[in-house]
């Protein structure tokens, strides 16, 4: 519908066949219209706030900065959503596992645009008492009664090159799977062969952090003394117990939601699939917040009774091991694992990242009113039969 919000899902079975997502198989999440931004030539970014020197960028300023290449995992909070609301009705889009996505982010650092008006690397505050950043966008959404959609992050974070925080003008500039090169086309060096859905021509990438903090179509960075006091960031996307609901909700005893938990899912089998009895391979795929690497995943292919150890990968013919330089520690992890299936049966996945943190066994001890951060252990049914069913 014209004038609404779009948001969309793959199905989950695009994810595992790739470690980079195809642009047209990223998730579509959006609070507002998609804003269209033509006009490179006139548009720009205007850093000001709790700063010395406030600066209006344009594009070629921030393409003028060092150019760097960050493998992410985006993953909207509401990411297995539907889920959840099995359990009790929650409010929100209704995720299936396809809510998150891989890319190659191509960009400056925003530790760099930072330098530009006199911030230096690491600063937890600024003079006048700048101590959070705050992106706005060219959204407008409802939620804010019109006005644009915005986040923050605390400035030690924006300022710390090892974040890897970027205003992003490209995606999956280059990528090659297989025998299929993924064209991605590329006019006056836009960010995305489709790229209105995905924040043309700058959007800033926050990895490790909830997807609702990469703010899409970016109009504006403000350097501000709290956090931001948009409706996304005081209002929604916060982590409530099970027993809040809608009417002793008070969003202000929770701070907002920003690493996600290490999650994991199946992607090569649907909810209900029927199988000859014999060897079953399922894959899917598993991520952590924060930089944390995947330590683990664990199939079980008898409902949890007993486990298998999956296989772990990101590029093909490099062996996946977490927290070492070859891999991309804000990435996901592709996983694989065989067993002997005769019977009908549920296949479980539950991954551990490197701190130890594992997935919880059931949804309902994680269950929320804004239905949120579902990384229970992923489940599905499997039928088994002859080929003759």
């Amino acid at each position: 519908m014209p004038g609404e919000p779009f948001n969309a899902e793959p199905p989950r079975s695009a994810l595992y066949r790739s470690y980079v997502t195809p642009v047209d198989l990223f998730y579509k999440r959006n609070h507002g219209p998609i804003p269209v931004v033509d006009d490179i030539e006139r548009y720009s970014v205007l850093i000001s706030g709790l700063v010395e020197n406030p600066r209006k960028l344009s594009m070629k300023d921030i393409r003028a900065l060092p150019k760097y290449e960050v493998a992410a995992t985006l993953q909207c909070a509401g990411n297995r959503r539907t889920a959840m609301s099995k359990t009790r009705k929650v409010k929100g889009v209704g995720w299936d596992v396809s809510a998150l996505g891989n890319a190659i982010w191509g960009g400056a650092k925003l530790a760099d645009v930072l330098e530009l008006v006199g911030l230096p690397k690491l600063s937890s505050s600024t003079k006048s008492g700048g101590k959070h950043v705050e992106f706005v966008s060219v959204d407008k959404c409802k939620e804010e009664n019109g006005g644009p959609y915005k986040a923050s992050i605390p400035l030690i974070q924006a300022t710390n090159p090892e974040a890897d925080v970027l205003l992003a003008y490209e995606m999956n500039g280059e990528a090659e799977r297989g025998e299929e090169k993924l064209m991605i086309m590329r006019f006056h060096r836009r960010l995305y062969s489709t790229p209105k859905d995905h924040g043309y021509p700058l959007r800033v990438v926050v990895p490790g952090v909830i997807g609702a903090r990469s703010v899409k179509w970016l109009d504006s960075i403000d350097v501000i003394a709290e956090e931001c006091q948009g409706f996304f960031m005081q209002k929604d996307y916060k982590m409530f117990p099970p027993s809040v609901d809608w009417d002793n909700i008070n969003w202000s005893t929770r701070k907002p939601q920003m690493d996600f938990p290490v999650q994991s899912a199946i992607c090569s089998l649907e909810d209900s699939n029927a199988v000859k009895p014999g060897k079953v391979t399922v894959s899917g795929y598993a991520v952590s917040g924060g930089g944390r690497g995947i330590e683990r995943v664990d199939v079980s292919f008898d409902g949890g009774k007993s486990w298998v150890e999956a296989s772990r990968f990101q590029k093909t013919g490099i062996p996946y091991v977490a927290g070492d330089e070859s891999s991309d520690k804000w990435a996901w992890v592709l996983f694989e694992a065989t067993a002997d299936v005769q019977r009908s049966t549920e296949i479980v996945a539950k991954a551990v990242d490197v701190a130890a943190n594992v997935q919880p066994d059931n949804v309902e001890d994680i269950w929320n009113l804004r239905g949120i951060l579902n990384t229970s252990w992923h489940r599905v049914q499997v039928r088994v039969g002859h080929s003759n069913m």
